[in-house]
């Protein structure tokens, strides 16, 4: 299946297109995602698509530095739980650290890679795509992006020695500059950046000591839950996807960038169908949603993805044998056992 990665990569994206006077919408039908895709933050989405909707945001902008421009608007935030563990790293090496150990967390695609000589250290950077997906731009937003984060780390003025792209200059390198503020050097044998060995020693400026075992355990515990094998990614999107009311087979077949029959072949191979997968997924989530006492029922019903509380409802009493008000009464979460699955034919979330 095509590598993933977190829809914050697009964090900004509509509102900087409509800050420029272009309608967004259409681009994203184009590549196949829309705005139901980056609603939810920290869903997943298909990495080619993420590199051909800046390509052609790019044409329509009528902007070759398009990727760092989009790249100025990053933060942390956008690798979400290791961007929140690298920020309480000590310094700017074990952030680094971090975020290339964690990496998978926030996309499939995206690799780092730290070495030093001579006094100093480059910072690889590599995406893992098909020859034939154009990544110019996402290349120049990822780029960028890491100079922003270290420069976010070592606080005040910041700037690596030289950033490098395999890929030719532009016309233009007004934005370049102006983003980078460093020497660029175009044709190179990599996509990263060189900057001093010392600049990774530099303190973290937004790091508090007393927050850093507790970010540490929060992005291991997430890391100990990545999906390992196709079902559980497939049951990672269907748990994604529900929330947004757009939870079926063909979309998560377009979220992974494959086709119905693809998703299918896997399914059979682990001895399920989409239908019990997305069943079996909404009990789990049913059982910690009603037995958080405070959660409003109309909210969990929108979280498994029913269009009416009427519909939970009944599919709830169908499944547990009570209704979800007399369920919560007398269960708490993780007080009953897990009831097995339904199966059936394959259907959508409403």
């Amino acid at each position: 299946m095509n590598p993933l990665v977190r829809n914050t990569t697009l964090s900004a994206y509509l509102d900087f297109m409509r800050s420029v006077g272009v309608d967004p919408l259409p681009l994203l039908r184009s590549v196949g995602l829309s705005t139901a895709d980056l609603a939810v933050p920290g869903q997943w989405i298909a990495v080619h698509a993420v590199a051909e909707l800046l390509e052609v945001s790019a044409d329509a902008t009528g902007s070759a530095a398009f990727g760092l421009q989009l790249a100025q608007t990053r933060r942390l935030s956008v690798l979400g739980a290791i961007g929140l563990g690298a920020r309480e790293e000590p310094d700017v090496r074990s952030a680094l650290q971090l975020i290339s150990r964690y990496e998978h967390l926030h996309s499939e695609a995206f690799h780092i890679r730290i070495s030093e000589t001579d006094g100093l250290a480059t910072v690889k950077i590599e995406l893992d795509l098909a020859a034939t997906v154009k990544s110019r731009q996402l290349v120049e937003q990822v780029v960028g992006t890491t100079v922003r984060v270290v420069r976010a780390l070592v606080g005040g003025v910041w700037k690596p020695v030289t950033v490098c792209f395999r890929h030719a200059p532009p016309a233009d390198l007004t934005v370049h500059h102006r983003v980078l503020e460093s020497e660029i050097r175009f044709g190179a044998e990599f996509d990263g950046l060189v900057m001093f060995a010392d600049d990774l020693e530099a303190p973290n400026s937004l790091a508090d000591p007393l927050l850093r075992p507790l970010a540490r355990q929060y992005v291991e515990g997430i890391a100990a839950g990545r999906p390992g094998d196709d079902l559980d990614r497939i049951r990672e999107l269907v748990e994604a996807l529900l929330p947004t009311g757009r939870c079926s087979l063909q979309q998560v077949a377009r979220t992974l960038g494959v086709d119905r029959k693809t998703v299918h072949r896997r399914l059979v191979r682990a001895d399920t169908t989409f239908s019990a997968l997305l069943n079996s997924t909404r009990l789990d989530l049913a059982r910690q949603y009603v037995g958080h006492q405070r959660r409003p029922l109309g909210q969990v019903a929108e979280l498994l993805g029913f269009s009416e509380p009427s519909a939970f409802s009944r599919w709830f009493r169908g499944e547990f044998g009570a209704s979800p008000t007399s369920w919560r009464a007398t269960h708490r979460t993780g007080d009953v056992s897990r009831p097995d699955p339904s199966t059936g034919a394959e259907q959508s979330t409403h």
